[in-house]
């Protein structure tokens, strides 16, 4: 059974269509990079498998329940890290946790060696007592994560999750996020525009005006934009030029776009004839791919503004 099922989705706002028939699955422990420009849709549809939208037509379903008609079902088995931090910043992480706890129903009895073990996993358990102002922005992201997996979710939906941080600290953030996958075998659905960050899924999906023009593994689509580029100089450039007539002249040496640039350059070595002095090759970037699926570069992320919606339907339904 899948993680996530969606079928035909569809969400309307008036006259405007902002999803039109989407269809995806996510397996089990998969990590699942959701990629989009603003007004794509993509958080649309996140709002919609988070049961904080209903769709206008359509089907979804997420850890095996429906999100149109078993929304609290839905709710326990899911865990949300948005971009706009949701933490009050004058409890301590501790108290956060044990609120978030109370909001979630869960049995008092288990509230205190799992906010042990979420803080652990996070490296922030000595910190726990101290107020979350008093924390850096990357120790933020790391305790609202360990807020969304405080009640054991199947599914972590995370909206931009380095978004505002530092590169040392971006990576690190990764970090925890591999060590969590592995040690809660939780299914990831994660938002970023961060192209490199995007590497770090297991499969894409791109979204654009409201349908999925692209989904595979980061290698895959990369495959799909076409060449790697070759670049050489030689001792002799145009007696090189002179045996290789698909090559272009540019100011860093001859240029090559051939399909596989790994298995070419040593068959180039092999039977140019003229002493090569230096190769490079570069190959598609994920950046490329939204360039060629979309016709334009990811933008930040809409802010989500549902995400106190979703609480206050929480302590409504307590």
């Amino acid at each position: 059974m899948s993680a996530i099922t969606v079928r035909g989705l569809r969400k309307s706002y008036g006259p405007v269509e902002a999803v039109r028939g989407v269809d995806f699955d996510v397996a089990p422990g998969e990590t699942f990079g959701f990629l989009g420009p603003n007004g794509a849709g993509k958080s649309t549809t996140i709002k919609i498998l988070c049961t904080l939208a209903r769709a206008t037509s359509g089907s979804a379903s997420v850890a095996g329940f429906d999100v149109a008609t078993q929304r609290d079902e839905v709710r326990r088995r899911i865990g949300l890290v948005f971009q706009e931090t949701t933490l009050d910043n004058y409890l301590s992480a501790a108290q956060n946790l044990r609120f978030h706890a109370e909001l979630y129903g869960m049995p008092r009895q288990l509230v205190g060696p799992r906010m042990q073990q979420v803080l652990e996993m996070v490296g922030l358990w000595e910190r726990r007592d101290a107020k979350v102002l008093t924390y850096s922005g990357g120790m933020k992201r790391r305790l609202e994560i360990a807020r969304g997996l405080m009640h054991s979710p199947r599914v972590l939906f995370l909206d931009e999750p380095t978004v505002g941080l530092d590169p040392q600290t971006r990576a690190s953030m990764w970090s925890y996020i591999h060590e969590l996958r592995e040690q809660e075998e939780i299914t990831i659905f994660l938002t970023t525009h961060y192209m490199d960050e995007a590497e770090h899924c297991d499969r894409i999906a791109i979204m654009d005006e409201g349908t999925l023009v692209a989904l595979d593994t980061p290698d895959a689509l990369k495959a799909t934009v076409g060449t790697d580029r070759v670049t050489i100089r030689t001792e002799d450039d145009d007696a090189a030029l002179a045996r290789l007539p698909e090559g272009v002249r540019t100011d860093d040496g001859i240029v090559l776009n051939v399909p596989d640039g790994e298995f070419y350059v040593p068959h180039l070595f092999g039977t140019l004839g003229v002493p090569i002095t230096s190769v490079s090759i570069s190959r598609p970037s994920l950046d490329d791919v939204f360039l060629s699926y979309t016709g334009r570069t990811i933008r930040d992320s809409e802010q989500n503004p549902a995400m106190p919606a979703f609480f206050a339907a929480m302590g409504s339904r307590r």
